[in-house]
């Protein structure tokens, strides 16, 4: 995560949980005039597009008011999906034992891309098994992460 999404994290999430949501964290694309800032949020109940709207609402004041991004940009509100985006220790820590696909800032082992089966996570880092082979990835250096899907 960026020092930029950290603080939008920060910054947006009592706004969040004001309206009985979790943000489970931000991304920011950045595309000239058509870049992105993706919120996802998620609830006991799950998500519904009018939970969507009613918290672009909200935090769309928040960032009217701080400005935080001095580019043009759309935002975006969404669920987590089945291939949930990994962003906090904790949200490691409730999947260990599952597939994750995730991407590194700097190679590690020559490699940059895992999937893999989550095999342990900590505050500071995670365990992944990637064709039998362990790797340990500092929370620092993971620039994207998602759970993978199980549809069978």
């Amino acid at each position: 995560m960026s020092q930029l999404e950290k603080r939008l994290t920060d910054m947006l999430a009592p706004a969040v949980e004001a309206l009985g949501f979790e943000l489970l964290g931000c991304e920011f694309v950045r595309a000239g005039k058509h870049s992105t800032l993706r919120l996802y949020i998620d609830h006991e109940n799950g998500i519904d597009v009018d939970d969507c709207a009613e918290v672009s609402h909200q935090v769309s004041a928040v960032l009217d008011v701080e400005d935080p991004i001095s580019t043009e940009y759309n935002l975006e509100v969404s669920s987590p999906g089945m291939d949930r985006p990994l962003f906090k220790p904790s949200h490691y820590k409730n999947i260990v034992g599952e597939i994750v696909s995730i991407k590194t800032n700097m190679p590690q082992q020559g490699r940059r891309n895992f999937k893999g089966k989550l095999v342990n996570a900590t505050e500071i880092d995670i365990e992944v098994e990637v064709d039998k082979q362990t790797f340990t990835l500092a929370y620092n250096n993971i620039n994207k992460a998602n759970l993978v899907a199980d549809l069978t």
